[in-house]
């Protein structure tokens, strides 16, 4: 069974996006962009550009899913503002063409590609690199479009790994504080 996930990095400047192509269990790269919105000085034109650019994206590739990293929540809550706005308006383009909607965040992201969560920008284009076995000249110079690409891929993995209902522990430690009747002093 074949499926295209389109995955957005969002950002009032820069939106990265992505395109995978699922055949059983292997994925491979369609395409990586950015929409550049650095020309727009209206805040509201911008908004009107993700639409019209994502809704262009989805009718081109016709994606089955939409991954699309979460908002980080930082302390300059204008900024947040700003980004939730541009990712609400990407999700509204998928909305508008009936496409589930997946959010990851960043560190789940980072941590399904590198098995770091603290992991750079680079070290997850590297790693999406290797094993999307891109060329060089394939790497896009805006890191929001590995972004979105590493999005993407995190619900591949997902979608290869169903939630089984088994706990998950984040450490020895945190397996003995919810097991306190299983571990001895």
């Amino acid at each position: 069974m074949e499926k295209i996930i389109l995955g957005i990095d969002p950002g009032t400047n820069i939106m990265g996006y992505g395109l995978i192509k699922v055949v059983g269990n292997k994925a491979e790269m369609i395409s990586m962009g950015v929409i550049d919105l650095r020309k727009f000085p209206d805040p509201y034109l911008k908004l009107g550009h993700i639409f019209e650019r994502v809704t262009g994206i989805i009718d081109s590739y016709l994606p089955d899913e939409m991954a699309i990293e979460a908002p980080f929540f930082g302390k300059n809550v204008q900024s947040m503002l700003k980004l939730g706005r541009a990712q609400g308006t990407a999700i509204a383009a998928a909305i508008h063409h009936g496409i589930p909607i997946h959010e990851y965040a960043p560190l789940k992201i980072k941590m399904a590609i590198t098995g770091q969560g603290q992991a750079s920008k680079e070290q997850v284009a590297g790693m999406l690199q290797r094993l999307l076995k891109l060329d060089q000249s394939e790497m896009c110079k805006f890191m929001d479009a590995t972004d979105a690409l590493g999005a993407a891929y995190c619900h591949f993995l997902q979608m290869s790994r169903p939630e089984t209902g088994a706990k998950h522990y984040s450490s020895w430690k945190d397996f003995a504080n919810k097991n306190k009747a299983r571990v001895k002093d």
